[in-house]
């Protein structure tokens, strides 16, 4: 439940926003034409791009380019409460307040394997995030000149990062989107916890035309297919490593250890603790 919600617009569009709410909390993020930096002042964010899973906890941050996301807002062993504070970066935004002249850093290319990277902490993104929240608390002190003033500082403070190279690859790619297959997106997530809506919004489709995509390319639904993947890696760590059976559940995306339990007996006709034993007693003999 969203409890407090703010913004602050730079020429029409969205500049900053912050949010206070009570996790769990999940939503689709579309960003065809933007890009985004997330600070996490409470709780934890779970952000899953068409390739990528990324988790962040209070006093981390989450650069992200243009793609398709999809988010979980979760509360923290420290606190039950989410906050966060986000900067919406446009390519006609950054045009205009560089007078059409990007630093280069913005513009010279550079290889990109990653759609977000999370940013360590840093004192100067601290100290920058308790000032956009003084103008949140001070609205009436917010200017044109001031807003283009904070949005140059971010860029610059995001260049300098401690991981400064993955997020310069980032920043010179920021509104190009990247472009994966319909079968990259389904492999990538092979052993998430991820639902069929989510994988939808991934490939940018309905959940309808996802199905029926789906069905066509593997020739099963996807919760069959998945089902099964899921269940041969599991599989695979029963008998080659010494992992937990709870800690198996969760590498493999299973949603809790009763459900891989249950699951796995139906297709095994065995608990995943039996099959285990049976095995290395075969193995032993």
């Amino acid at each position: 439940m969203i409890q407090d919600y703010k913004t602050i617009d730079l020429f029409g569009k969205l500049l900053f926003e912050t949010i206070i709410l009570k996790p769990p909390y999940k939503k689709p993020t579309l960003m065809p034409n933007e890009a985004c930096f997330l600070y996490i002042l409470q709780g934890e964010y779970n952000s899953i791009s068409e390739t990528q899973r990324v988790t962040i906890e209070a006093e981390e941050s989450l650069l992200m380019k243009c793609g398709n996301y999809t988010c979980n807002m979760l509360p923290s062993g420290e606190s039950d409460t989410y906050q966060a504070l986000a900067v919406h970066f446009y390519p006609e935004i950054l045009l205009k307040i560089y007078e059409n002249k990007l630093p280069e850093f913005l513009t010279k290319k550079m290889a990109l394997d990653t759609g977000m990277s999370k940013l360590k902490s840093d004192i100067l993104i601290r100290k920058y995030i308790e000032g956009i929240l003084f103008y949140f608390e001070n609205p009436t002190l917010v200017n044109e000149e001031i807003l283009i003033l904070k949005l140059k500082e971010i860029v610059l403070l995001l260049n300098q990062t401690q991981n400064a190279p993955d997020i310069q690859s980032i920043l010179s790619n920021l509104f190009e989107p990247n472009t994966y297959s319909f079968r990259e997106i389904i492999q990538a997530h092979h052993y998430s916890n991820i639902t069929l809506e989510e994988l939808a919004i991934l490939n940018n489709q309905s959940l309808s035309t996802f199905k029926r995509e789906f069905k066509r390319i593997y020739n099963t639904s996807p919760a069959t297919y998945l089902r099964d993947k899921k269940l041969e890696k599991s599989k695979e760590l029963l008998i080659s490593t010494d992992l937990r059976t709870t800690d198996i559940a969760y590498e493999c995306g299973f949603t809790s250890v009763s459900h891989f339990s249950k699951t796995f007996k139906l297709r095994y006709g065995t608990s995943p603790t039996t099959y285990k034993l049976t095995y290395l007693g075969k193995s032993l003999n």
